[in-house]
């Protein structure tokens, strides 16, 4: 039998919940997007902003977007038997990858799989980000199995899609 512990962490890209003040997210966006014009270092605002977004109490109600993911990940269990299963967010939710991964180095898994629901090649946060993330992880917990399962095979994705918007064809469901 096998006792590798193995969690799947679902990296969502994360949404800023409906009822934040404006001026907070204001604020954030202006200091990072000037840091990243200058390529300077991250600040102190930055990161007090960035944790004030992150940790601001998520309900159904203001944050759909995370109750949504959440659901997948829900839902996933259903198929995945014997793995334990964890949200993250890229941007703006509570937790981030970072600290997903530690969350579960803390609970000793000792194989994590990554795993997005941005899907298409392309994205900076799914083909860029979360590699170079994946990598500075990898470096800081070395004894654990960290996968990011990357790309997506374009044919399964289409047939989903498809099969999905077949469902919604009255005439084709009927006559199948």
């Amino acid at each position: 039998m096998n006792n590798l512990k193995t969690a799947i962490i679902l990296v969502g890209h994360g949404g800023l919940p409906s009822d934040i003040p404006s001026e907070i997210v204001e604020k954030f966006m202006r200091t990072h997007k000037a840091r990243v014009r200058s390529g300077s270092e991250i600040t102190k605002e930055e990161i007090e902003l960035d944790r004030a977004i992150r940790m601001w109490k998520r309900t159904p109600e203001n944050d759909p977007y995370k109750t949504g993911l959440e659901s997948l990940a829900s839902e996933m269990e259903n198929y995945l038997d014997g793995y334990h299963i964890k949200t993250a967010y890229n941007e703006f939710c509570y937790p981030d990858i970072e600290n997903a991964i530690s969350e579960l180095a803390e609970d000793n898994f000792s194989k994590i799989i990554l795993i997005t629901t941005m899907i298409t090649r392309g994205g900076s946060h799914s083909e860029k980000e979360i590699p170079e993330e994946l990598h500075k992880y990898q470096k800081k917990h070395p004894t654990i199995d960290i996968q990011y399962a990357w790309p997506f095979c374009m044919k399964s994705f289409a047939e989903f899609l498809g099969e999905h918007a077949k469902s919604f064809d009255k005439e084709v469901s009927l006559n199948n």
